[in-house]
């Protein structure tokens, strides 16, 4: 587990070298504003004296008894600065210079406030710029983690992590580096000035910081723990939502709503309750800073009096009131930073869950120097074992062979395995031992995009997205390059529409391809949405094909429309087909049965059925 301090300065490391020249220009302009905040305060001294009335030999006598070095030259610059404030008022009045004092006080504001809008304007792309790269990152993370990933991590918990917690980072880590590139410099520069003006009063200052320091980190420290259980309550809430919706029609049709809403509400109530106490610990912050900063003053207009009333003073009233100045400027900048040292305590949580996901490790390895996918021969599984865990395998020496060009059939009942073989060949998962070949080359030597390239694959359940039919249909292909057998991308994807039967019912849309289908096709049938997978495979025109139970959840209509279609794309294909229904691979030249991870029986339609054992039955079982 690293460290808060490794984790911060993660985000620099990680992040922010894109962005030198941003951060630099910030760190420059508010170095400058600090400066410029300076000269304006030091309008007040000279105000002060006209008002108080101290005379240059006063001053000069308070100034010479300071310690000499650098001290006694910034003495001697002010006296004579005196002096000719003296000499002004002398000639033009008091009132005169005291307009003349306000003017400057007007015009150092104004630049100060100009430096410190530019140090803003500069931290502004640095801050969504990080932001941007962050959930650029994860995304990627996320299409790059082999499909393994997804059978352990919850999709809510993905979703959360994407979300909530990019979120939480935006709304504390990133928004404290506003106050990290501007308040350190701040508060460096007072202090500094602080010296300058007394060593004395400020060492006495420093020797009581470390006190405020530690109540405030005590605060600090117990957001993190309460700021990751809120995280992981978030991301139950949202696979509690993702399940509810994806299951509300056997929430209704089980009348399981209470029981539903009652488990909602144990779970937001429980989450409510971890995020009133990480608030409130929050909201802690700013008055127990504040709290702290009066204290100090009091403690310091205690000891400065003590300076000023002494015989051997070293530093005059009005240079003390400029001194509390520059040191109440200093209250403030402390207060945001001890406020986004809670919000980065808050943000290290988030951050951790999701370098979680960026960290997580990939089984799938690319080889160094992939060999080039060139299918000539056949497909081959040499006795392949799996298991999705170590102690419990879910396939056993599974060996058969796809020759190029012919239909394989995989059948048996459910859970059996034989949607995980099919996902071993364009290598979603890889074998735990054996291997799976092309043309005798182990697949794990070719590059997975390439490897994948010369495969489609039409799923139970196909998968579309809340978009045109268009570019469903397109979405396997590069529509940058040119269409095949030189017709446009939209005149190809009518006629993979039209061998797919679906280009009838796409024509009768009133926008026709430009048809937005809803989430997940979820303004199409069954049949329709199957079909369109098919007419996406159809356009890639793959080499090999894997149909995982393309027509098992369709009617008898839809089943004939879309097993034509099927028909028309698995001819001259190596087709590799998990059936549910049988009559559908009865012309397969070979069907293997798989039970309990294993190939129990191999052979024709005719020739499983004259040997009477699993394959008969299952048959029987269907008429």
């Amino acid at each position: 587990m690293k460290s808060h301090t490794s984790y911060f300065f993660s985000i620099f490391h990680r992040f922010l070298p894109p962005y030198r020249e941003q951060m630099g220009l910030s760190i420059f302009f508010n170095l400058l504003s600090t400066v410029l905040s300076l000269f304006s305060f030091a309008a007040i001294i000279p105000v002060l004296r006209i008002l108080f009335g101290l005379t240059a030999a006063e001053v000069q006598r308070v100034e010479l008894s300071a310690v000499s070095g650098l001290q006694e030259t910034i003495a001697a610059v002010r006296t004579n600065m005196y002096c000719l404030l003296n000499e002004q008022i002398a000639m033009h009045g008091a009132s005169y210079v005291l307009l003349w004092l306000g003017a400057f006080l007007i015009v150092m504001t104004g630049f100060k406030c100009g430096a410190s809008w530019l140090a803003n304007y500069f931290m502004v792309p640095i801050r969504t710029g990080v932001l941007r790269d962050l959930r650029q990152m994860l995304y990627n993370k996320i299409l790059s983690l082999p499909m393994g990933y997804f059978t352990e991590a919850r999709r809510g918990d993905v979703i959360s992590r994407m979300t909530n917690d990019v979120g939480e980072v935006e709304a504390s880590i990133m928004s404290a580096l506003d106050i990290l590139f501007k308040d350190p410099i701040m508060i460096l520069v007072y202090l500094i000035t602080l010296f300058v003006i007394s060593w004395q009063l400020t060492l006495f200052v420093l020797v009581l910081m470390p006190v405020a320091i530690f109540f405030i980190g005590r605060l600090g420290r117990s957001l993190k723990k309460a700021s990751t259980k809120g995280q992981e309550q978030n991301a139950e809430i949202l696979s509690f939502i993702d399940e509810t919706l994806l299951g509300l029609r056997v929430v209704k049709g089980f009348n399981a709503q209470s029981k539903l809403r009652n488990r909602f509400t144990a779970l937001i109530n429980a989450t409510r309750e971890t995020f009133n106490r990480i608030n409130r610990r929050y909201y802690l912050a700013h008055p127990l800073s504040e709290f702290l900063g009066t204290a100090l003053i009091a403690l310091i207009l205690w000891f400065g009096g003590l300076l000023i009333l002494s015989d051997h003073a070293t530093i005059d009233a009005s240079t003390f009131i400029y001194y509390l100045v520059i040191f109440y400027s200093i209250i403030n900048p402390s207060k945001d930073l001890s406020r986004a040292a809670y919000g980065i305590r808050k943000g290290m949580a988030s951050l951790e869950r999701i370098d979680a996901v960026l960290d997580a490790p990939s089984n799938i390895i690319e080889p160094e120097k992939p060999l080039p996918v060139h299918f000539e021969k056949a497909i081959r599984f040499e006795h392949v074992h799996f298991a999705y865990q170590p102690d419990r395998e879910v396939l056993t020496d599974i060996s058969f062979e796809v020759p190029k060009g012919k239909t394989i059939a995989l059948v048996g009942q459910s859970g059996g395995g034989k949607t995980t073989i099919t996902d071993l060949v364009p290598r979603f998962y890889d074998p735990t031992a054996g291997r799976v070949t092309v043309d005798d080359v182990d697949i794990r030597h070719f590059a997975t995009r390439d490897l994948r390239g010369v495969m489609g694959i039409v799923c139970q359940e196909p998968v579309l997205f809340n978009d045109t039919i268009f570019n469903n249909i397109t979405f396997g292909v590069d529509t940058t390059q040119p269409a095949p057998n030189g017709l446009t991308w939209r005149e190809a994807a009518e006629q993979a529409a039209r061998i797919a039967n679906a280009h009838e019912f796409i024509d009768a849309m009133p926008e026709g391809y430009d048809t937005i289908i809803g989430d997940r096709g979820s303004r199409l049938s069954g049949g329709q949405r199957q079909r369109l997978s098919i007419a996406r495979a159809i356009l890639k025109n793959p080499p090999i094909l894997i149909l995982d139970e393309a027509t098992s959840a369709l009617d008898s209509e839809s089943e004939r429309l879309v097993q034509e279609a099927l028909e028309h794309l698995m001819s001259d294909r190596t087709t590799l087909v998990v059936a549910h229904r049988l009559s559908t691979i009865k012309h397969a030249d070979l069907i293997c049965v798989v039970h309990e991870g294993r190939i129990v029986e191999r052979g024709t339609h005719d020739e499983l059925l004259a040997f009477g054992g699993y394959y008969t039955k299952l048959v029987e079982m269907q008429q």
